[in-house]
């Protein structure tokens, strides 16, 4: 997902957001298939080394969820020349933090270091693409750890699966129809075999791609990256397997129950188009005007002044394959989630009949400057932007090139795609209640 838009309050200090400089970068590929990306930037002492993967939860079995979740704990626990414990260990050790998350479309991982240890680090991720350890002992230990974070992030979390239940109703046939975090009974039921399975087919150089942003020296980084990463054999070029969901045509209805809140959500999906289409760029726009802070449409007609809700959001949950609009509210007093909806559709149909104002325009381009500018406003976030770019958009240089896209977007633009993709027959209406049990009396 995009990241938040920063206050407009910030983007008046920052100014001249316009000529943000450019990301110079320098990209090749290695004969196993690892492509390398290097950005220099000497700022400050200290280096960021990643890798990213093109391997999700959408790249799963049905029967076994949660895999590529699993793997973004599980390549921590150690190498043939790592011992298990260590890794953090060594890290630390050396001054450095790391970590890595996973989506619905890619995992990545990375190491921040005083710039002194690049070779370290570079020698520390081709460990862990060329001699992971995948024993009994690591996948019994992360198994828990899996767990633990299921109960506390998702489990025990007010609306923790709200996305899980959105997902398992707007999919039928695509893997999107379940959440990264999987399912505990298929990682619980998982031999060894397939946990290894799994890292032989996806964990590959050329599935990849290598970043290494900050302040280093370009010609002795290659040759370190020559010697730790060309060993590595290419392993089976990944096939990805294409799934087409069928139209949504009519309006969904579901229902989940959720033991941990007490007042319901309004929750309203709509399936969109792939993240690196236009239309889902324009559809970020839109997000903005409907709820982008406490001057957004939905947020002063429905929380400041007619107060029906305690809170109103929109977002765009951009994914490399389709993504979902989702419109979510809280209800106050005596308001139900269907006066909720009510309202919203009244402000969508807005948005699909007229154009938004000149005043409102402007104001969106400067906030979409301003997430540019924010974007890359540190080494770590260019690196993370660089590596997504080549790896589910195919093109590097929109680091430099998506806001182009964004400011020639047109207030003719915004009403067509509002148009095209929110309409009632369109999307799933999710009645997210307490469970019957912890509803209020």
């Amino acid at each position: 997902m995009k990241k938040s838009l920063m206050a407009l309050s910030t983007l008046l200090m920052l100014g001249g957001v316009a000529s943000a400089q450019k990301v110079a970068f320098e990209e090749y590929k290695l004969d196993n298939g690892l492509h390398v990306i290097l950005h220099q930037d000497k700022s400050a002492p200290v280096v960021i080394t990643s890798v990213m993967y093109h391997v999700g939860s959408k790249d799963e079995n049905p029967e076994r969820t949660g895999f590529a979740h699993f793997f973004e704990h599980l390549l921590f626990e150690g190498t043939k020349n790592i011992a298990r414990g260590e890794w953090f260990k060594l890290v630390t050790a050396n001054g450095g933090n790391n970590n890595a998350n996973t989506s619905e479309d890619r995992t990545y991982y990375y190491e921040v270091f005083p710039s002194n240890n690049l070779q370290l680090a570079l020698w520390m991720e081709s460990e862990r693409l060329m001699h992971p350890v995948i024993n009994k002992i690591g996948v019994d230990t992360q198994n828990e750890v899996v767990k633990e974070e299921k109960r506390l992030r998702v489990d025990n979390q007010p609306y923790g699966n709200l996305i899980t239940a959105v997902k398992q109703n707007m999919y039928k046939v695509h893997p999107y129809r379940w959440a990264p975090i999987g399912s505990m009974e298929h990682l619980d039921a998982a031999t060894l075999e397939e946990f290894q399975a799994f890292n032989k087919k996806f964990y590959i150089p050329n599935n990849a791609v290598l970043v290494v942003a900050g302040d280093f020296d370009p010609a002795q980084a290659k040759e370190w990256i020559k010697g730790y990463f060309s060993p590595i054999p290419k392993g089976t070029p990944v096939v990805k397997q294409k799934f087409e969901e069928a139209p949504i045509t009519q309006t969904i209805k579901a229902t989940y129950q959720d033991p941990n809140i007490q007042i319901p959500m309004m929750v309203a999906t709509y399936r969109t188009p792939s993240m690196k289409t236009r239309d889902a760029r324009v559809l970020d726009m839109i997000s903005s005007v409907l709820s982008d802070g406490k001057s957004s449409r939905l947020y002063k007609k429905m929380v400041d002044d007619k107060k029906m809700a305690l809170q109103i959001g929109a977002f765009n949950y951009s994914q490399e394959d389709y993504g979902m609009y989702i419109l979510y509210g809280l209800p106050m007093g005596q308001n139900t989630t269907e006066s909720l909806v009510k309202e919203v559709d009244e402000e969508i149909v807005k948005l699909q009949t007229e154009l938004i104002s000149e005043k409102d325009f402007q104001k969106l381009q400067n906030k979409f400057e301003n997430q540019y500018v924010n974007s890359n406003a540190s080494v770590e976030g260019i690196a993370e932007n660089l590596a997504s770019f080549y790896l589910l958009y195919g093109d590097v240089n929109l680091i430099n090139t998506e806001i182009d896209i964004y400011r020639s977007i047109t207030r003719e633009e915004i009403r067509e795609v509002a148009k095209k993709y929110l309409n009632p027959n369109q999307r799933l209406i999710l009645d997210y209640v307490p469970a019957k049990d912890k509803a209020q009396n």
